[in-house]
């Protein structure tokens, strides 16, 4: 037992406390880590090391920053009725190539989440507006919140905002850079193959263009011009400038190119309140906020008294296969708590314990296998939310069609970890 003493009973102790106060006493996921962490470091003999939880609450800050802007940003594009617009016309132009528009959907779907980094996000916004139209197109409303679900899922992992990729970052101490194409190839193949598999099957043979143009219709309430796209050109631009012209353009950094981006919306010539934006931004923020500065003081515990460490450790005494095995299934269990708790506690040790990889395409696939939590019940964010919006009572059912392409993307994420180092080449 000297392998195990003390610091895998500080383990137990931490993940014990944290699911004990999320599941059983339901509290919030920021309260439950930050109880964790102190019953962690009291444990340990370190007392109440205010320094350490203060470190750890703001090591996550310019991932706040980024989460802040990028829901402002959100906000002002559906206050202005860009998002309803260009689905509207997306679908519209698409609807004779039923191909076409199922990745054109399926795109639609993850915007948000590609956004503001959540899955919830996706759901609630442009999953609520391409569910009706899918239904129409003649898809059941399981498999639509199944696919509104998969879609919610690969938009938190992509680019340019992947919270779960963020955390991981922070936790070992290297920069959100040089993400945008490993995240792109651990979620677009698997967005091609959930349109082409889940979606067009069921949309190629619609015919009632009379029934969709009603949707559509109900969608698009601003038409779509140049002023009102301002904000994803503005956006689009930025980041742009920031990826390619690094020598001759100052560096805005990603809070300051969502904030300028959002600020273009004036120019959109829709009515909008800046102020009720903002409120309404933060509100949404505020939860995710909580549970990364909690995530920040969890991992600063578990840094300081050696569970980290030893989870590492232990992984590495493990065979391969049963590592990847372990990745493939505890990150998504994990994540029934937190997808973002997962890439924290797990994350951040399988990302060391896999240092003989790209540690940038390794986190990427990684952040994808913790995003398949919000599918883990009792949470299970990213069904319940979806079958809500479909107007399913049993969100199982959902879940239920939601499992093949689940255990296809954690498969493919550890298929990403084991390319990990030809995709470097190609890449770097």
């Amino acid at each position: 037992m000297d392998w195990f003493w003390p610091e895998g009973f500080y383990t137990l102790l931490m993940i014990g406390s944290f699911a004990f106060g999320a599941f059983v006493w339901n509290l919030p996921i920021s309260v439950a880590m930050a109880m964790s962490a102190i019953l962690g470091a009291v444990a340990a003999g370190e007392g109440f090391p205010l320094r350490h939880f203060i470190e750890g609450e703001f090591g996550y800050i310019n991932t706040i920053l980024v989460i802040a802007t990028a829901m402002m940003y959100m906000k002002v594009v559906l206050k202005i009725g860009l998002l309803d617009s260009l689905s509207a016309w997306m679908i519209r132009k698409f609807k004779k190539f039923p191909a076409l528009l199922s990745l054109g959907i399926m795109f639609i779907i993850m915007l948000p989440g590609m956004i503001t980094g959540s899955s919830t996000a996706a759901v609630l916004t442009t999953g609520a507006l391409v569910s009706p139209v899918l239904m129409t197109l003649g898809m059941t409303k399981i498999r639509t919140a199944a696919v509104v679900s998969m879609g919610a899922l690969l938009g938190m992992t992509a680019p340019p905002v992947s919270i779960p990729a963020m955390i991981i970052c922070a936790g070992v101490d290297i920069p959100f850079v040089g993400f945008a194409i490993p995240l792109l190839i651990c979620t677009i193949p698997l967005a091609i193959l959930y349109a082409l598999t889940m979606i067009y099957p069921q949309i190629r043979h619609f015919s009632d263009e009379e029934q969709l143009e009603i949707q559509l219709q109900k969608m698009a309430k601003q038409p779509l011009t140049f002023r009102l796209a301002l904000p994803v050109f503005s956006l689009v631009v930025l980041f742009a400038s920031d990826q390619f012209l690094a020598g001759v353009w100052p560096g805005l950094g990603m809070p300051l190119i969502f904030f300028l981006s959002a600020m273009t919306g004036f120019l959109s010539g829709a009515k909008w309140n800046f102020v009720d934006t903002l409120t309404e931004a933060l509100d949404d923020a505020l939860p995710v906020l909580g549970i990364l500065m909690g995530v920040g003081m969890f991992i600063q515990v578990m840094t300081l008294i050696g569970v980290q460490g030893f989870i590492v450790v232990s992984a590495l005494s493990l065979p391969s296969w049963v590592l990847y095995v372990g990745i493939a299934t505890s990150m998504p269990l994990f994540g029934a708590v937190s997808s973002f708790g997962s890439a924290s506690v797990l994350g951040v040790p399988f990302l060391l314990a896999l240092l003989k990889f790209n540690s940038v395409i390794v986190a990427s696939a990684l952040s994808l296998i913790a995003s398949l939590g919000d599918l883990m019940p009792p949470t299970a964010l990213a069904g319940i939310f979806a079958a809500q919006v479909v107007g399913e009572d049993n969100y199982f059912k959902v879940l239920k069609l939601c499992l093949i392409p689940g255990v296809i993307l954690a498969l493919w994420g550890i298929a990403v970890i084991l390319m990990s180092g030809s995709i470097a080449k190609f890449l770097f």
